[in-house]
Parts: C-alpha cells; structure tokens; sequence
C-alpha cells in the first residue's frame, strides 16, 4: 500500500503546485492515500472550507494541521461538520474537531490518521502527546493495522523521541511545522517509517513560504512587519511510504523534492528498511 504525505501547504503557490501534481503522482507511484497538512493553505495562516473541499474533490483523503488551524474563525463550524479535517489531537476536548479518524483507503482498507502538536517551543503548550498518542492506539480498533501519525512539531529531539516512543506500533511518523524537509527518512527497526519535517509545499524563492522582504525586515531591522505569501515557482515537498497492508508496517519510505520548474520528472530514490 502506498501513502502519500505532502508537507505543509502555503498559500495559492502551494496550492497551486500540489494540485497541478496530484495526478501524476496517483499514477505514477500507484497511490492508495493521500494525506496533506494544509494548516497554512489559506494565505499562509489556516484554511477555509470552501479550500479544504477543492483539495478534497482532487483526492486528498485527509488533511491535517497544527498551531495555525485557528487563524481562519470560519474553520470553527466547519471542522465540527467535515471529519476528514483534523486539528491536533493534543487541544482540549472542548475545542470543535477531532484530532484523529479511520478513513478507507482506494483499496478498501482502513487507515487511521492521527494528528499531533509538540510541547517543545511550541505555543499554545498543549496536552502531552505522547500520552495522547498512547490512548488513541488503545481506542484504535483491532482490525486496523495502518496508522499515519502527523507530529506537528518544532524541536527535531522532541519528533525522533515519538518516532521511537511509537516504533513498531504505528505505520509511520511524520513531522510537520518547520516548512524545511530532513535528510533523516528511515525505516526504524520495528517498522515504523520515519522523518522528522517533511517540508513545505509552497513558493521556492522565500523564507519557509513568506516573502523573504517582510521577513527580513523583522530580523534584520527589528521592524513589525506583517507576514505576506510569497510568489513565484512552487516547490512540492513531502513523502511515499509503502506500508505492508497485513502487518501495517512499512517497507520504505522515499522522500520527494517537485518544482514546477522540473516539469514532470519525479525523483525515483528509495530508502529500504534492510
């Protein structure tokens, strides 16, 4: 079984560019389900419904999000009536939402996606997701073997030590937040896939997706700048996992870099767990 998770979707070029390759990568890795973090698809801060059902009627399964899913006050009625919007799970229970869902997969089986935030440098400072995670995997039914875990996350110590704190127990971890992908795609030695930031899907020519002007602007003159998307070529960042649909352990994972610029080349590297 073949899974994809496309790292965080910044505003219109990030958009733009996942939805110009969706079909070309169904085809050519034999996609069975398609996850997105698109916590920054709506103008670089949240999403809103009527962006979250475009990307939906192009055959994304599930979309996750992390400590921007608020931005867009809208999203509070919507996520409450659209299941396959996650928020991570950590929030308190009186947040609208839910933080994890088993959606069938293309091929008739049931994945579960569970969305997480770290605690690490992250605000708001939520619930331990370590124990958050433990409890989900307790509720989990028995008969679903494949489990996608979105770590949402800032300190890269924080998203290995739930790699390994789940190691064996879950189809993979995926770390999402920083917009800058790592070169630490593995199998660990239970089975379970692993990266620590998956990347930004978004402009090429930024700071993480922003406009590099207004960013450096606030780092360099110390002015309050307000943050605006950036424009230009688009970059897709995120990964293929091939998961064993008997055991819902993974066999690999490969780590995919598209820019609009390369046309329809698609990087053909894997990374084994042997």
């Amino acid at each position: 079984m073949n899974i994809l998770f496309v790292g965080d979707v910044v505003g219109k070029p990030g958009r733009r560019v996942l939805l110009s390759n969706l079909a070309n990568l169904r085809e050519h890795y034999n996609l069975d389900f398609i996850v997105v973090n698109a916590e920054n698809a709506a103008a670089g801060f949240g999403i809103t419904a009527p962006l979250a059902e475009e990307l939906f009627e192009n055959g994304v399964d599930v979309l996750t999000s992390g400590n921007h899913i608020w931005d867009k006050r809208e999203v509070l009625d919507y996520i409450g009536n659209q299941s396959r919007l996650l928020r991570p799970h950590n929030y308190p229970d009186s947040m609208p939402g839910s933080g994890w869902l088993v959606v069938d997969s293309e091929i008739g089986l049931p994945v579960a996606v569970l969305n997480l935030m770290g605690q690490v440098f992250m605000f708001p400072s939520l619930d331990c997701p370590f124990r958050c995670a433990d409890e989900m995997l307790e509720d989990k039914p028995d008969d679903v073997k494949i489990v996608l875990v979105d770590f949402h996350a800032e300190a890269s110590s924080e998203k290995v030590a739930m790699g390994w704190h789940l190691d064996g127990r879950v189809s993979a971890v995926v770390g999402s937040h920083t917009h800058v992908p790592t070169a630490d795609e593995r199998v660990l030695p239970q089975g379970t896939a692993y990266i620590s930031d998956a990347g930004m899907t978004g402009c090429y020519d930024s700071i993480i997706g922003m406009n590099t002007e207004k960013v450096l602007l606030r780092f360099v003159h110390k002015l309050p700048e307000r943050f605006e998307v950036a424009s230009g070529r688009g970059i897709l960042s995120g990964v293929v996992i091939d998961v064993d649909p008997a055991t819902g352990l993974s066999r690999n994972i490969e780590r995919l870099s598209i820019g609009e610029w390369e046309g329809d080349a698609l990087p053909a590297r894997r990374i084994s767990s042997a």
